[in-house]
């Protein structure tokens, strides 16, 4: 049974639960969180739900994503994450944050940004230009850099088998329409690409390309924070599905671009991280990256 956040949430949509001068709260909703926005803070509730590949069903589970969230994200935007604080039970009763006492739930406090700074937004407004997507890229290239290595991790075996349970995925969703002669299609491809580069996918692997990632890497999780392109929100709630090689972290980008219709904007990031990461060695997995999309969730 998972647990019952109403009284939580109804704290935190309440102007009067935060510092004076708060008039609104504004509230984003996913299907993992929601976020309060008040003033110039974000205070991010992880949902207590429980899904094949997240576990957030409990109070201690919650505390554990929340302070990884902050941990992880601070790698790229450390003024943006800014504590993790405690709710518990006031001594009248009701709901408070507090140090004290046994926690009734956990939220991630942010420096908030408005939202037609996410990189989504100024994506539809013309607001990405060649020169925002150069210092991305150069942002990008540097986070891999210094990520931690995950060498347990990758190889051709790991993706075969990441493909398979996609395949499955999809085979089992027949409320979304999929035609099954398409998915055996699409699983016959991967599996096609995967024995052409098998060797490379384990040479980089070897190489150390296998990295803690950011795992999540497309346009809304990225937005202008003082006057510069800035990654948050990566994948904090699972080590595996982070841990993959540095081009198919790329690749969620890449792709994000080209569906939009900015495959300019694409190629010039892929170029000028390839120029600052020398990475090209890793170019004839990219068609692997793009068509495995993200990994199964």
């Amino acid at each position: 049974m998972m647990d019952d956040q109403q009284e939580v949430t109804d704290f935190l949509s309440q102007p009067s639960s935060y510092s004076e001068g708060v008039e609104r709260v504004e509230i984003i909703e996913t299907h993992a969180s929601l976020v309060f926005l008040a003033a110039d803070r974000a205070y991010k509730l992880k949902r207590a739900v429980k899904y094949p590949y997240l576990d957030f069903s409990t109070v201690e589970r919650r505390r554990q994503a929340c302070e990884a969230e902050l941990a992880l994200n601070r790698r790229t935007a450390p003024e943006m994450y800014l504590e993790v604080r405690a709710l518990a039970r006031t001594a009248a009763g009701g709901v408070g944050f507090s140090s004290t006492g046994p926690a009734l739930d956990w939220v991630v406090v942010m420096r908030r940004f408005e939202q037609e700074l996410l990189f989504d937004s100024l994506a539809k407004t013309g607001g990405l230009d060649p020169k925002i997507m150069s210092e991305l890229a150069d942002n990008i290239a540097l986070f891999h850099s210094v990520a931690e290595r995950r060498s347990q991790r990758g190889g051709a075996a790991e993706m075969a088998e990441l493909a398979e349970i996609q395949y499955r995925c999809l085979v089992a969703a027949q409320h979304a329409g999929f035609d099954r002669c398409s998915v055996d299609n699409i699983g016959a491809k991967w599996r096609e690409r995967l024995a052409a580069v098998a060797m490379l996918l384990d040479r980089r692997r070897l190489a150390g390309k296998i990295r803690h990632c950011h795992g999540d890497l497309h346009l809304r999780n990225i937005c202008m924070l003082d006057g510069k392109p800035t990654l948050f929100d990566c994948l904090e709630f699972s080590d595996a599905l982070a841990s993959i090689d540095v081009l198919y972290d790329l690749a969620f980008l890449l792709m994000d671009l080209e569906h939009r219709g900015l495959a300019h904007l694409a190629n010039r990031v892929l170029n000028r991280y390839l120029d600052r990461a020398e990475e090209d060695d890793g170019l004839a997995a990219l068609p692997l990256f793009f068509a495995r999309g993200s990994a199964p969730m």
